[in-house]
This record gives structure tokens, C-alpha cells and sequence, in this order.
């Protein structure tokens, strides 16, 4: 056996290097950027808090008790939708990746809240109520299958 056969060359540990830095630039940045996300997302969910307590201001005082109260579903909703998308962002800067199960509740938290505002203003029909009910059963049983075969994780 021949000794250069086993032993890299300087330019292919030169190359590795260089690869790894690219790598670890390319973590710090992806890290960074899901920091500057988490911190938008949580002046949109301050906003959206404090849009929901006038909202709730106005439902007090408004002859339009109606179109106020619809609003207020949706930005109850809206919130909760932030809630779950703000969890993906910290999940993903914690462990670097997304989890399916918290993405199947994100997902489930938004179908629903089209569905409650849908069918607290009149306007879904009863195919509507069945694509939902079966996007919402896909993605229960997705959620369920992240639960039940958790990744192992890497030592």
C-alpha cells in the first residue's frame, strides 16, 4: 500500500477548512437571521395584543356591535396563530431544525382559526366544512406520526 494513497494532500485539508468555516459562518448566519425574526415577530405580537385590547375597547363603546365583534374573533385568532409561528422560530434556534410536530400545530392552529372565523360570518358551505375536516384530520395524523416516531437524536 502506498503511504500518498492514505495521507491528504495540503489542499484537500486546506479545502476541508475552509469548508468547515463556510459552515459555521453559514450557522452563525442562519442564526442570526432567526434571532432578527424572533424579535420581529415579537413586536408583531405586542402590536397585535395591543390592537386586541382596543378592539375589546371598542366593542365596549361601538353601535356596530357586529363588525366589531368579528374583528375581535379574528384578532383573538390572529394571536394565537402568532403565538404558535413565534414558537416554530425559537424551537428552530434551539434545536437548529424544524419539528414537524410543532409545524403540524401551527398549521392546525391556523386551519382552525379559518374555520371559526369562516363559519362565524355565514360563508362556508358544507364542502367547505368537509376539505376542512379532512386538511384538519391529515394534519392531526401528521402531528400524531411526529409523536409517535420521534427522530433519534444525534450524539
Amino acid at each position: 500500500m502506498n503511504e500518498r494513497e492514505h495521507k491528504p494532500t495540503t489542499s484537500q485539508s486546506e479545502i476541508a477548512g475552509l469548508r468547515g468555516s463556510v459552515i459555521r459562518f453559514y450557522g452563525k448566519m442562519l442564526d442570526f437571521i432567526i434571532t432578527i425574526l424572533i424579535f420581529l415577530m415579537l413586536v408583531t405580537l405586542l402590536y397585535a395584543v395591543w390592537s386586541l385590547i382596543g378592539d375589546v375597547y371598542t366593542a365596549f363603546f361601538s353601535l356596530h356591535q357586529e363588525q366589531v365583534i368579528s374583528s375581535l374573533v379574528s384578532d383573538v385568532l390572529s394571536v394565537f396563530v402568532l403565538i404558535e409561528l413565534f414558537r416554530t422560530f425559537t424551537d428552530y434556534l434551539e434545536y437548529h431544525r424544524i419539528r414537524l410536530r410543532v409545524l403540524a400545530e401551527v398549521a392546525i392552529v391556523f386551519v382552525l382559526r379559518e374555520l371559526f372565523i369562516g363559519l362565524y360570518a355565514h360563508r362556508l358551505g358544507p364542502l367547505d366544512l368537509l376539505a376542512t375536516a379532512a386538511l384538519l384530520a391529515v394534519l392531526i395524523a401528521a402531528r400524531v406520526a411526529a409523536i409517535q416516531f420521534v427522530p433519534k437524536r444525534d450524539s
